[in-house]
């Protein structure tokens, strides 16, 4: 039987774990006490460098997820879309933590992942003939639909991190100024109405003004 009290890893660390988990290095990229110039420095570092790590995974999620589309593997793919969702939704809770976040280099990635989902996707649909508005009267349930729905999902993610990012940004700086990263405060308020699948969100329109809603509304304002 073997002995799991033994060591097998090589490289820095006391055991295997914080040898695989390169914990010394981990805990090491932080200022050390005597480089401290403000206390809550250690919060400003750990809050990016957590939210860069979950950037990095979210991106690796969409990039397989992007990969599975193309091959047809849609249900694998919807799979890996809510993890990269719930990468978002952690990412944003970590706001409350620091009231001011601008991890920009994750970002970039996630949103140049997401655009190569979205023309993933628009290809899935126009190889399977998908009418995207038949496909959310008639379709749902379908692995075409879930994974649209996966898709609305990251994409409502973003968006809420980007409002709650905006608000924890203005209520320290306040508007009309720029932020750390050299943003203008007020180009984040923009940057909420982007829509990584806008074709998604349009069909959510199209069938409310054509279904009995739309009728309701029509009536109401006649």
């Amino acid at each position: 039987m073997r002995d799991y009290s033994e060591q097998i890893l090589t490289g820095d660390g006391d055991n295997d774990y914080a040898r695989y988990m390169r914990t010394d290095a981990l805990l090491s990229l932080q200022r050390r006490p005597d480089e401290v110039v403000h206390r809550d420095e250690l919060l400003f570092q750990v809050v990016h460098q957590s939210t860069e790590l979950w950037l990095k995974l979210g991106s690796a999620e969409l990039r397989e997820a992007t990969a599975r589309v193309r091959a047809g593997e849609l249900d694998a793919a919807i799979e890996l879309l809510r993890r990269a969702s719930l990468a978002v939704e952690l990412v944003t809770g970590q706001l409350e933590m620091m009231r001011y976040l601008s991890p920009w280099p994750g970002w970039r990635s996630l949103q140049r992942h997401g655009r190569q989902l979205e023309r993933a996707f628009a290809a899935l649909v126009e190889e399977r003939g998908i009418d995207l508005v038949e496909l959310y009267r008639t379709g749902l349930g379908s692995v075409e639909h879930r994974l649209a729905e996966a898709m609305i999902e990251w994409d409502e993610r973003v968006s809420l991190w980007r409002v709650r990012h905006y608000k924890v940004t203005t209520r320290i700086i306040g508007t009309q100024v720029v932020g750390t990263q050299g943003t203008p405060v007020d180009v984040l308020a923009k940057l909420i109405e982007y829509k990584f699948f806008p074709e998604l969100w349009r069909i959510r329109t199209e069938l409310t003004e054509t279904g009995p809603m739309g009728q309701y509304h029509r009536v109401g304002s006649a």
